[in-house]
Parts: C-alpha cells; sequence; structure tokens
C-alpha cells in the first residue's frame, strides 16, 4: 500500500503543482503547502501523546529539511514555471541514479559495475534527447535552466534519502515526517521571503482551482503519501524505495497531457523510455549486502 501511494498519488502532484505555480510563487506555495502538511501531522502526534522530539532530533530533521523541501521540493516548484509536469516528473525521474550513486559513495552497498554504468549512460542520454536543441524530434526542448534545477533537486532528495538511515529521528514515522515537513515549511518560507515572493502574492487574486490543488498538495501529497516514504526509507534500501521514479513519470506525463493539455510527442516519449529504462536497470540491480555497522545504524 505503501508503495502504491508513493507510486500514484506522487505521479499526480506534479501537475497540481504545476497548476498552482501559475497564480502563486513557487517558494511561497511550498511554503503553504508544508507548513500546512507539517503542522497538522505534528500537532497530532503531540495531541495523541507521541513524544515531542530531542534537540539532537531536530537538528537532523532540519538538515534533511533543506535538501528535502529548500533544495528538492523549492527547485521543483520553482522549475515547473519552466517546465511542463509530465517533464519534471522524468526529469525527477533520474533520482535512483543519485540514489545508486549514494550507496556505492556513502554505504558502500553498491559496486560501480559495467551495468550500472551502461544504465546511467542511457538515463544521461535521455535527459540529452529531452534537452537537445540539434536533434530534430518535434516538439520545443525542455528549458535548460529549468532541467538544471530539477537535476540538482534529484541529487538533493538522493542524498538526503541516504542520511535519512544515518541521522537521528524520531522512531514514530509519522512524527518524523512532521517535523521534517514543519522544519521544511520554516526554511521555504524565509527562502520565499528572501527572495520577495510575499510581495508579489495576493491571496485574493488566487482562483479556486489553485486553492484546491494546494489542498490536494497538502492531504494527499505531503500527509499521506510523504509519510509513506519515510517509512518505506527506513524498512527497504534506498534504490528499492527510487522504483517509484519510473511510475510516477508516466502516471504525470499522462495526467499532464489528458488533463493539463500538455504535449506528448516523439521527444518527450523517447526522452522518457530512455530515462526509464535506466531506472529499471539501475533499481533492478542486486545491491550486496550491508555490514554489520551500517544494518545497526539503519
Amino acid at each position: 500500500m505503501a508503495f502504491a501511494i508513493i507510486y500514484f498519488v506522487w505521479g499526480s502532484t506534479f501537475l497540481a503543482i504545476r497548476v498552482g505555480v501559475r497564480e502563486v510563487p513557487p517558494f511561497l506555495l511550498a511554503a503553504m503547502r508544508f507548513l500546512a502538511a507539517g503542522g497538522i501531522l505534528y500537532g497530532w502526534m503531540v495531541a495523541r501523546g507521541e513524544r515531542s522530539p530531542s534537540g539532537r532530533e531536530w537538528a537532523s530533521a532540519s538538515i534533511l529539511a533543506v535538501l528535502i523541501f529548500v533544495l528538492d521540493y523549492g527547485l521543483l516548484f520553482w522549475a515547473e514555471q519552466r517546465v511542463p509536469s509530465g517533464l519534471a516528473a522524468v526529469m525527477m525521474a533520474t533520482i535512483p541514479a543519485f540514489m545508486a550513486l549514494s550507496e556505492i559513495i556513502f554505504l558502500g552497498t553498491q559496486k560501480l559495475t559495467l551495468r550500472l554504468a551502461t544504465a546511467l549512460g542511457i538515463g544521461v542520454g535521455g535527459v540529452a534527447v529531452l534537452m537537445s536543441r540539434s536533434l530534430d524530434l518535434g516538439g520545443a526542448p525542455i528549458d535548460r535552466v529549468g532541467a538544471v534545477a530539477l537535476i540538482v533537486a534529484s541529487m538533493s532528495w538522493s542524498l538526503s534519502s541516504t542520511l535519512t538511515r544515518k541521522l537521528p529521528l524520531p522512531s514514530s514515522k509519522a512524527m518524523s515526517s512532521g517535523v521534517q515537513m514543519l522544519a521544511g515549511g520554516v526554511f521555504l518560507a524565509l527562502t520565499a521571503a528572501a527572495l520577495g515572493e510575499f510581495r508579489n502574492f495576493h491571496p485574493r487574486a488566487v482562483s479556486l482551482e489553485v486553492w484546491l490543488s494546494l489542498a490536494y498538495l497538502i492531504v494527499a501529497g505531503s500527509i499521506i503519501a510523504f509519510t509513506a516514504y519515510v517509512w518505506l526509507i527506513h524498512h527497504e534500501s534506498p534504490t528499492k524505495v527510487g522504483t517509484y521514479a519510473y511510475v510516477n513519470p508516466v502516471v504525470a506525463v499522462l495526467v499532464g497531457y489528458f488533463l493539463g493539455g500538455e504535449e506528448l510527442g516523439v521527444r518527450t516519449m523517447l526522452g522518457t523510455v530512455f530515462v526509464l529504462v535506466s531506472v529499471v536497470v539501475i533499481t533492478t540491480t542486486r545491491a550486496k549486502k550491508p555490514a554489520a555497522r551500517a544494518t545497526a545504524v539503519s
């Protein structure tokens, strides 16, 4: 069930983000999403008698909050001003590639084999297809600045997934989700303020469609799906959890095409196939058994 949630709910949130950033500045929209979701989840857990996180756990949550919410989600929201939701999802599908590299570098549970190297090369080829201005594939290539932002976001998410298994966090997965989202919302709000986004925000001018999209992002995309993700990352390897990245793009591309009126041409399909082949090869590559020390940490 947890896998199904992160597969399909997160796949549909890309269009909701695209709708939201048409009228609300990106970092502010992300801050609203995660402040609300984190506040609700944290408050609910405290009301149920859950122990409040220690100072050390809050510090760990804050580190993850910067990586996950400011650098990953913040850049994703920003990029979707320039990149269609389906293509944004395809670019974010590179997350398992960076997760594999994180496992090689930090956890030692993967080795850079010929199989992995080939898969990484195919993934790079897919990104190149989406960005190339020399290939005559029809349709406009993805905005380069937006693409770079999405690659940085993917790298940040993969690093956070590895650190999640090493940093001290609340034992309750719901509490852990709540404090990370709450801290992320605070940092996003500070980023929005620093960028002057509050000056460009007028609540009365925001349409009902955007408010409904925000509500969907808060309840389904954050409270439900992120909690499922945090639970999974503590029970499965980062690379296996990363399999959501080759389902999300398919869902996002189809939702964007049928509901968002986005283009579905040869360039999009070819780039998507390359990236997904890369992800499938990476995520089906067996990781070696972790050392006893690593097992104890996780």
